[in-house]
């Protein structure tokens, strides 16, 4: 049986190489695009023929991602991986230099409530299916206990936030049979600023490959969540 994926921020960076990797394996993705002018998931169109669909998704606005669900519902009957990848790093002020409420507002209106605006949009399509897998990709700027930041407000509260929403979904939707996956994808020379990143320890293609082996492979206890990184380590959150 086919197997079917949703991918948010699919259009570069990370969503896009997961994208890739999920159509490597024989998934149907449907994939967020929210850069069309992006050419990248374009131009893989013609390979992938009628297992790649773009998808136009903006999570920051509610009315795009009813929008999304709905164009899926119109084609599948079910989601059986949702990847909740979109995010944005925001704001990087210092304290003392002018926060900007308004831009950290933005990262948590993206980077959190996303991440559940999208479950809540495909529920009934992640309902009818019998792997019902939700996958957040998440930061270990999140984590309260490990914090060492002393700045990045938004983004750092924002993850702090996502992985709330995500114990709580996992309290709901567990029982139901869900199967979740909270990951840390380490330091990617992405777009989480709007241009590419060139100090970072991996391109988006590396850190895929553990992240994808991980969302699609069944864990030991499923009972427990847990936030784990690329190199398998667990951390608190």
């Amino acid at each position: 049986m086919e197997r079917i994926a949703v991918v948010t921020g699919a259009d570069r960076g990370l969503g896009f190489a997961l994208t890739s990797g999920l159509l490597e394996r024989g998934w149907r993705v449907y994939a967020g695009q929210y850069l069309p002018e992006w050419p990248a998931l374009g131009e893989l169109l013609p390979q992938w023929d009628d297992k790649l669909i773009l998808v136009p998704l903006d999570v920051g606005d509610e009315a795009s991602v009813q929008e999304a669900a709905a164009s899926v519902a119109e084609r599948e009957e079910r989601v059986d991986l949702l990847i909740s990848n979109a995010g944005i790093r925001g704001e990087t002020q210092a304290l003392g230099e002018g926060l900007d409420d308004a831009a950290m507002a933005q990262v948590y209106n993206v980077n959190a409530l996303g991440g559940l605006r999208m479950v809540e949009a495909f529920l009934p399509l992640t309902d009818a299916s019998t792997l019902k897998r939700l996958c957040f990709v998440s930061s270990e700027a999140g984590c309260i206990a490990l914090a060492h930041r002393d700045g990045g407000f938004g983004y750092g509260m924002s993850k702090t936030a996502l992985n709330m929403i995500v114990k709580l979904l996992f309290n709901s939707l567990r029982p139901e049979g869900y199967t979740f996956r909270l990951y840390h994808p380490g330091w990617m020379r992405g777009y989480m600023s709007g241009v590419k990143g060139v100090h970072a320890d991996m391109e988006p293609e590396e850190a895929a490959v553990p992240a994808l082996a991980y969302f699609v492979q069944e864990r030991e206890d499923e009972d427990r969540l847990v936030l784990i990184d690329y190199l398998g380590g667990e951390w608190p959150f």
